[in-house]
């Protein structure tokens, strides 16, 4: 199914180490709005859609939010390496280092863990979109308070990236809604029948 490059889907090369960075951008890896919920959410509802256009769609992005989990993790990991145990001390780093030293833990930047419960699934083709087109929207807002907050372009161009694909998949989904609507409306002998609305 998936043809694995090794490589980033858009580079990222830190070069200043920021643990305080580094605790507010894992929340696209483990947040409520993160990377890891969106790819679960996308891959997970394929199996409700009964339209294939919608499934290959949402096989794409889930699929394509793969990769920005590794871009998310590759920034988080950059942003800690080498640090002291003075610059972890003095950064508020050390209860994550505590628990999981350099390690990547899907955590949000509130210091709650991943769970299930940040994405649904209901196998309704337009209630699925609506989340999908929300989801998106909700990770756009993150993009956009991480770049408020952070100042390093070797940080916030990678950010600038993910922003931008976000956008691209609400725009995606809003193709699917506006394909499954059509669909839905065609079987519809009341929506549009000039006969029946006069």
């Amino acid at each position: 199914m998936w043809k694995y490059e090794k490589k980033l889907q858009y580079p990222v090369n830190i070069k200043n180490p920021n643990p305080k960075y580094a605790q507010i951008i894992i929340t696209q890896y483990g947040g409520p709005d993160g990377e890891a919920s969106a790819a679960l959410r996308y891959l997970t509802q394929r199996y409700g859609q009964p339209y294939n256009e919608v499934k290959a769609t949402l096989t794409d992005i889930g699929t394509e939010e793969l990769a920005h989990m590794e871009m998310i993790c590759a920034m988080v990991h950059q942003l800690t390496r080498n640090l002291t145990p003075e610059e972890i001390n003095a950064s508020g780093f050390a209860p994550y280092f505590v628990d999981h030293t350099n390690g990547v833990y899907q955590i949000a930047a509130s210091g709650i863990p991943w769970t299930a419960t940040y994405y649904q699934s209901k196998g309704d083709v337009i209630t699925d979109l609506h989340e999908d087109l929300a989801a998106e929207q909700k990770a756009r807002v993150t993009y956009d308070n991480l770049l408020r907050l952070i100042d390093d372009p070797d940080i916030t161009e990678p950010l600038k990236f993910l922003r931008e694909r976000e956008i691209v998949h609400y725009q995606r989904f809003g193709e699917a809604l506006r394909l499954t609507t059509d669909r839905l409306d065609c079987n519809n002998f009341y929506a549009f029948n000039p006969g029946f609305d006069k």
